[in-house]
């Protein structure tokens, strides 16, 4: 499938490391083919659910060379290079295409709080320097900056390369104008796992996602069922899965989707600093919930 005709369940894959806190590479491959056998549509590797800001550059370089050598075209694979300079962004893409990947997917920079004006000159920079499909990603409670509905159609009108975003800033009505709005071919992702159902009943085409990791056969049945106007089955899967949705963010993400997945036996319970292990309240809540739903 070429990216360009991705919609579904696209999985933000988390990044297991060892005990000692090297990056495990076998249980990364495990999951990568876990997720292939589960229906996931998508796959996106060294994103913020990947841990990404405390990876090396050589550490994400691997990451992604190992995932396009293991998924092997399969499903669509798609690389984090986001950064808040934009010379390192362009820097991180090229190498990210060089790795082979599929796509890119460029969060807005975050920290320096650009104004519109520069956000337009970093997407059109990099969507201009690096000749590969881009995804923006605009999620301004990490950031601290906000792609307006209206400049993301913008850029891609400008840009061919520029063919969808990931709008995580938890506003249906945002959603309602880029669909509205949005140019032919042009794809709207939630990065809201929450919003995703409502999102795809409006229109969009599925959801980079957090809880995927977890649950990725029922997620993509959940996404297809929602694009596809099946509101009974999305109903049905939606409401079974709501609360473990929640607990998703209950402390800051994939602090509970790494926990939950160790409790599956999918991973290590290792996080690396500044992140660390759940509290012990917040943690059982997650395990009665994931008992609850037999996952554990």
């Amino acid at each position: 499938m070429k990216i360009e005709n991705l919609r579904g369940s696209i999985v933000a894959i988390v990044t297991p490391f060892k005990d000692n806190g090297e990056i495990d590479l076998q249980t990364f491959d495990a999951l990568l083919e876990w997720h292939i056998a589960q229906g996931s549509n998508g796959l996106v590797v060294c994103g913020t659910t990947g841990e990404t800001p405390t990876l090396s550059e050589d550490e994400d370089a691997m990451m992604m060379e190992r995932a396009v050598k293991i998924v092997k075209g399969r499903i669509p694979l798609i690389a984090g290079t986001g950064s808040n300079s934009t010379q390192d962004c362009i820097k991180y893409s090229k190498r990210a295409k060089k790795a082979g990947v599929d796509g890119l997917l460029v969060v807005a920079p975050y920290y320096n709080k650009p104004t519109r004006k520069g956000l337009h000159l970093h997407f059109t920079s990099v969507a201009q320097a690096v000749d590969i499909p881009i995804i923006l990603y605009n999620v301004p409670s990490r950031t601290g900056s906000n792609i307006a509905p209206d400049l993301a159609i913008q850029l891609a009108k400008e840009n061919k390369n520029i063919i969808a975003i990931k709008e995580a800033g938890g506003k249906i009505e945002v959603f309602a104008e880029l669909l509205a709005n949005r140019p032919q071919g042009f794809k709207v992702y939630s990065g809201d796992d929450f919003l995703s159902t409502m999102a795809n009943w409006l229109g969009a085409d599925g959801c980079v996602s957090v809880i995927a990791n977890v649950i990725p056969h029922e997620f993509s049945q959940l996404m297809h069922a929602s694009i596809n106007g099946d509101v009974a089955t999305a109903r049905e899967i939606f409401y079974k899965y709501q609360n473990i949705i929640n607990l998703m963010f209950v402390e800051s993400n994939p602090i509970p989707v790494k926990t939950a997945l160790a409790a599956m036996g999918k991973i290590t319970e290792t996080f690396r600093a500044p992140l660390c292990a759940m509290e012990e309240d917040t943690k059982a809540m997650l395990l009665t919930e994931m008992q609850r739903l037999k996952l554990i």
